[in-house]
């Protein structure tokens, strides 16, 4: 596996809200072997590589992995579909864009020993085009002001802005699995008042593990998450108000609750999970808790024999037949075959009503109709 830069792109929102906390992620070791989620990723990408070198006429030998799949087929292909689009674009701008793949980009001018990768940047004479794919199904990421692709437009402003007259940086991240496309773009101006003003002083305080902390999204995969002190204390607030019965608290206590509802339910989870896996992998005892054996379900020792002596007893309706699911489906045949044959027989029913905050950029539905649903529930 590569070395990773301490101020990394991927991490950089984390490192810029909270300073500190890439030095102290270094007290706590790597999962041994990776996430199969980040396996995952890493196939695709090498899938995508190969099947855009392939596109662009290059020589590729095709990747193998356990991790292929009639879906990744797909979402691979239609990354390719983009980024070619995004290619001939240039051309309309330049005759001759350059284009990279998988390229290394190297911003320690403006971090210290900051350095990532690139999926794929394409240069024309006042364009640069950086595109990152993101396999993952988690959250959708939006392009707009994200640290971690501004940071590859920097990278590769240091390795173009010399020989190419480039106004503009564009970007673009796709999200296959979760049908998202998220573009942005910002002029170079911009961009280094940016560096100026915000990473450059957050980028020496995080080197140095100074600064203050703040808890927030960016915590979900901070490998201190678990045990971080000013995470709990963000958190532990809600403990210091005076809680009344819901329908008495006001419309102010009950705001304050919903901003941090989901991210205190995370927390807890977070620190219900750590303090188990220490009891059960490492022994570690907790005042006022216990191990003991979780529910289970009987279940046949041997199905096969089960169906002979059910059978021989005279009982032969012991089998059930059901529909595979419509994502397995759609896997099965392939979104188009899927569409073809199946598109008219398919429909999306509407989603339960939800109550989400201002930022979430979903639509917002009138109070008449959510009353109406909840009613039909």
């Amino acid at each position: 596996m590569g070395k990773h830069a301490l101020l990394s792109a991927s991490a950089s929102k984390r490192w810029l809200s909270c300073p500190p906390s890439a030095r102290l992620e270094e007290q706590f070791r790597d999962e041994a072997g990776g996430s199969p989620y980040a396996e995952e990723g890493t196939a695709a990408h090498a899938l995508a590589e190969h099947k855009l070198k392939k596109a662009l006429k290059r020589r590729s030998k095709r990747p193998v992995s356990d991790y292929h799949c009639d879906e990744m087929e797909e979402c691979t292909d239609g990354y390719v579909a983009f980024a070619m689009e995004q290619v001939e674009l240039a051309k309309q701008e330049c005759k001759d864009p350059v284009v990279l793949i998988e390229q290394r980009l190297d911003y320690s001018a403006y971090v210290p020993e900051g350095f990532g990768t690139g999926d794929l940047l394409i240069v024309a004479d006042h364009v640069l085009t950086v595109i990152d794919l993101k396999y993952g199904k988690g959250v959708a990421v939006d392009a707009e002001r994200n640290p971690q692709m501004m940071l590859y437009g920097l990278g590769a402003l240091e390795l173009f802005d010399a020989l190419y007259d480039i106004d503009i940086v564009r970007m673009a991240i796709y999200q296959p699995r979760l049908e998202s496309v998220s573009t942005w773009e910002i002029t170079v101006p911009e961009l280094m008042e940016w560096v100026e003003m915000e990473l450059k002083p957050k980028a020496v305080l995080a080197i140095k593990g100074e600064g203050e902390f703040h808890s927030g999204d960016w915590c979900r995969f901070c490998k201190a998450k678990n045990t971080c002190r000013a995470r709990a204390e963000e958190y532990l607030k809600l403990a210091q108000m005076e809680f009344k019965a819901p329908p008495l608290l006001s419309d102010e206590e009950i705001v304050e609750v919903l901003k941090v509802a989901d991210e205190l339910a995370k927390w807890s989870a977070d620190v219900y999970a750590y303090a188990q896996d220490e009891a059960v992998t490492k022994g570690k005892k907790w005042a006022g808790f216990k191990l003991v054996e979780g529910r289970s379900n009987r279940k046949y020792t041997d199905e096969e024999e089960v169906a002979q002596a059910a059978q021989k007893a005279g009982y032969t309706d012991i089998y059930k037949k059901t529909l595979i699911g419509i994502t397995e489906m759609e896997r099965l045949l392939g979104k188009k075959k899927f569409a073809e044959i199946l598109g008219k027989l398919v429909y999306k029913p509407q989603g339960k009503v939800t109550l989400v905050p201002e930022s979430d950029k979903r639509q917002e539905i009138a109070a008449s109709t959510a009353e109406a649903d909840f009613k039909e529930e």
